[in-house]
């Protein structure tokens, strides 16, 4: 695939070249193990260039029209959509995910680009009254200047894309450091679609590097302003440690431990399809996925003997299968970590009603339940194809459960009463949360975010604004001011 060649390097200041660094990141195809480019990794240096670069190109980029931006915006969406059996092929090569899951992926990165667009022209400003005689206080919104964008490997094209665009459209420049999973989806493949539309240089650089080659210079540097991360909470609080060091805003979309709860007057048929969906899609590598499934005692028995049958014929296999719903994960250290986990939690006492087994990176799926309630796999995040099941005893035991998890990303309420569902749901302490319906959903307008571990700030429609602006006050005083001395 021509992608995997062409834009196997580094991208800064509008040049494609390689990275200058001692070593290679191998980006490898999770299913069959081809290797699919060898990428020499960028050096500490080269960060500063991207940066660099980016700080001289935003100056002019702030000035343009805002309409010329959208214009560009407008060209990478119509590239996108031309380009979209090719961007589906490189997803399922270089992730693993399905055909399903690419198309699941490209549809969101359209709204999200639409969204963009739109966005050029959002940003007002305001004039507010003053207790001055004579005095005039106008609030300007204005691009930060630069922001480094650090996406992760599971919806990287996507996940990339929605920090890029906004950060764009504002009139900002970007900096972006896919993961070493994903570097071509989540990061070149990126710059060459805005590079097409008419981008000019320098605005959105690629770097593919990693921490061992460059430390925390993506983050300390002092040209960016913001850092959009996605990714694990363990590496989120580093970020936000050295954002906060260094007087950085920092945006951080991180992980969820998500439960998905099945109340007594719940339709069952539709409960166990939203919940199926919720916990597999990618392999249950989805911060949002539902990791817990929780289930009224009084439906406990037709729920689970209905999960388990849809979940037992699910189709493990080849992601370039359209038939295939489960892939593999991401690397064999993920698949190994994953199958040890349902091991441990198994021998602690759990029952699996299907206990998945390793194929290389394909993982089947597992059902465990049967856990006690201080089990370490219930307030852990879990990025593979495991469910576990959690019966219990009315609302408050639900409400009890579902917020016993250090996470507080997303989640799902299914019952015969909407308002009873949202007042359930107001309860779980989590940034979203779904009436009948699955735990996996993100909409271009809606805020995007989580509490606790799950995450800092809100991403999507007027956050983008919060986050990637900022406001500067001029007052104009009309008239001469009296001063006391």
């Amino acid at each position: 695939m021509s992608f995997f060649t062409d834009l196997a390097h580094q991208y800064i200041d509008g040049e494609w070249r390689p990275g200058k660094g001692s070593w290679d990141i191998i980006d490898f195809n999770p299913f069959d193990g081809e290797k699919l480019a060898s990428i020499p990794v960028a050096t500490a240096d080269e960060v500063d260039q991207a940066y660099r670069a980016a700080e001289r190109a935003q100056r002019a980029w702030a000035g343009t029209n805002p309409y010329a931006r959208r214009a560009v915006l407008e060209r990478a969406l119509h590239l996108v959509e031309e380009r979209e059996p090719e961007i589906s092929d490189a997803i399922v090569a270089e992730l693993g995910g399905t055909r399903l899951k690419a198309a699941f992926e490209l549809h969101l990165a359209k709204e999200f680009l639409r969204e963009a667009i739109q966005l050029a022209l959002r940003p007002a400003g305001q004039i507010l009254p003053s207790p001055t005689e004579g005095k005039e206080n106008r609030v300007y919104r204005l691009p930060v200047g630069v922001v480094g964008v650090i996406s992760p490997f599971n919806f990287p094209f996507l996940l990339s894309l929605k920090s890029v665009a906004p950060a764009l459209a504002l009139g900002n420049a970007v900096v972006v450091k896919p993961h070493q999973n994903a570097p071509i989806c989540g990061g070149t493949l990126l710059a060459r679609v805005f590079e097409d539309a008419g981008l000019p240089p320098g605005l959105l650089n690629v770097v593919i590097t990693d921490i061992a080659e460059i430390g925390d210079t993506l983050l300390e540097h002092p040209v960016p302003q913001v850092i959009s991360f996605t990714g694990s909470d363990k590496v989120g609080r580093h970020v936000a440690t050295v954002c906060a060091a260094n007087l950085k805003r920092a945006v951080l979309e991180l992980g969820g431990n998500s439960a998905l709860i099945v109340l007594d007057d719940a339709d069952i048929d539709y409960a166990v399809d939203a919940a199926v969906f919720s916990r597999y899609v990618h392999q249950g590598q989805v911060c949002m996925a539902a990791n817990r499934i929780l289930v009224d005692r009084a439906v406990e028995s037709e729920f689970t003997e209905k999960f388990v049958a849809k979940v037992a014929s699910l189709t493990v296999g080849d992601p370039a299968d359209p038939a295939t719903q489960i892939g593999p994960l991401i690397n064999s250290s993920q698949a190994e970590a994953v199958c040890t986990l349902v091991e441990q939690t198994v021998e602690a006492g759990a029952t699996a009603l299907l206990h998945g087994r390793a194929d290389g990176n394909l993982v089947s799926p597992s059902v465990l339940t049967g856990l006690a309630p201080d089990s370490p796999v219930l307030h852990q995040e879990i990025f593979g194809p495991v469910a576990l099941l959690v019966p219990f005893d009315g609302e408050d035991e639900a409400v009890r459960i579902a917020n016993d998890t250090p996470y507080g990303l997303s989640g799902a309420v299914h019952t015969g009463d909407i308002e009873r569902g949202v007042r359930v749901g107001k309860r779980i302490h989590t940034g979203m949360i779904h009436i009948n319906d699955g735990t996996i959903h993100d909409e271009p307008i809606v805020p995007f975010g989580g509490e606790k571990s799950s995450g800092l700030g809100r991403l999507n429609g007027e956050s983008m604004v919060e986050a990637f602006t900022t406001q500067k006050w001029i007052s104009v005083q009309h008239g001469r001011s009296q001063f006391p001395f």
